[in-house]
């Protein structure tokens, strides 16, 4: 579904970081030579598993559906977690695979030892963006900001080499049901120890379904954006910005660090989008930052919130134009008549 997608939306863009844009046709070819390195790893199997440990970058979304193009299941994993968090997850998950940001390979590297993970695939900040704008990018997060812990992972291969074999080898056509595993998805632990669920494609075509005709008449195939700030590898954000988005021919403006309020609402001035999705911290935070009164959503179709409902007095503020400066009530409108 998510390929054909690619080939119809070809002139497209799909996903933009840091203001590098990436279309749909280059995202195709990338994540098919991603899938085709993957399936030349000595070892792997139809089924085996392949964790993604990054933020919101341009990386993610091209290892997703790579590993799931490949045939394997994605397990997603929390950037923050510890050493023994994620030594836990990867151990009962049974990765043979990761795919890291450097920012948190020290991290792999305490947790390791104890796991099945045979192939490390390390990427930067700056991969996926233009040469002058990788390298400064990699240069500020690694010598002026020192967000890059010294590490050692003597067997660990650069992303962008990877694709560059993956690139020279046959992707090979996986035969794949409604019962095949497409993701381990764990959850947030709160009440004990997290607990991957097992997410089928049969699973996720279901809910895109479910998910697209309840909103296919608010929004237009191939011409919405939408703000993601939630982390990708949330199932939220996952099945609404990430996946939803895709079938639906869309362009998702990835946030790194939704932490930083002023810069998103900086992004937010010269970014228009459409649609906005978040959590009730996040609609609470952006109300309280100088500057979001000021900004004008008279584009914005849909407002969506998830993870827990929205507590009723932010979203009465959020609902209110003279509160947050907006053209208009960023509510669901009602359906138009078929």
């Amino acid at each position: 579904m998510l390929e054909k997608s690619c080939q119809r939306f070809a002139d497209k863009v799909a996903f933009s970081n840091f203001g590098t844009e990436l279309g749909y046709k280059r995202f195709d070819r990338l994540t098919r030579d991603f899938a085709a390195y993957l399936q030349s790893l000595p070892g792997m199997r139809k089924g085996d598993r392949i964790a993604l440990m990054m933020p919101n970058t341009l990386q993610y979304p091209v290892t997703m559906l790579g590993a799931i193009r490949a045939g394997f299941v994605v397990v997603n994993i929390n950037p923050l977690y510890t050493a023994t968090e994620l030594e836990a997850q990867l151990k009962d998950s049974g990765a043979k695979v990761i795919v890291i940001v450097e920012n948190f390979a020290h991290t792999l590297q305490k947790a390791l030892p104890n796991t099945a993970v045979e192939h490390m695939v390390v990427t930067t900040l700056g991969d996926m963006h233009g040469f002058f704008k990788r390298h400064l990018m990699n240069f500020m997060v690694r010598y002026v900001k020192k967000l890059v812990p010294a590490f050692q992972l003597p067997h660990r291969i650069a992303l962008n080499k990877a694709l560059a074999l993956g690139k020279q080898h046959e992707l090979k056509a996986i035969k794949l049901t409604h019962e095949d595993l497409a993701f381990l998805q764990y959850t947030g632990g709160t009440t004990g120890v997290a607990k991957g669920t097992m997410l089928t494609h049969g699973n996720l075509i279901a809910n895109l379904q479910q998910a697209c005709a309840w909103i296919v008449s608010y929004l237009e195939e191939g011409k919405e954006t939408v703000l993601t700030a939630l982390p990708m590898y949330h199932i939220f954000c996952l099945t609404v910005n990430t996946l939803l988005f895709m079938k639906l021919g869309g362009k998702s403006v990835l946030v790194t660090d939704p932490r930083d309020l002023k810069k998103l609402t900086r992004l937010l001035k010269k970014t228009p989008v459409s649609v906005i999705t978040g959590v009730n911290t996040l609609f609470n935070g952006l109300l309280n930052t100088p500057g979001f009164e000021a900004l004008e959503f008279s584009g914005l179709k849909l407002t969506l919130g998830g993870g827990a409902a929205v507590e009723p007095a932010v979203a009465e503020r959020w609902k209110k134009p003279r509160a947050t400066g907006l053209l208009k009530p960023m509510v669901l409108p009602r359906r138009r008549p078929q």
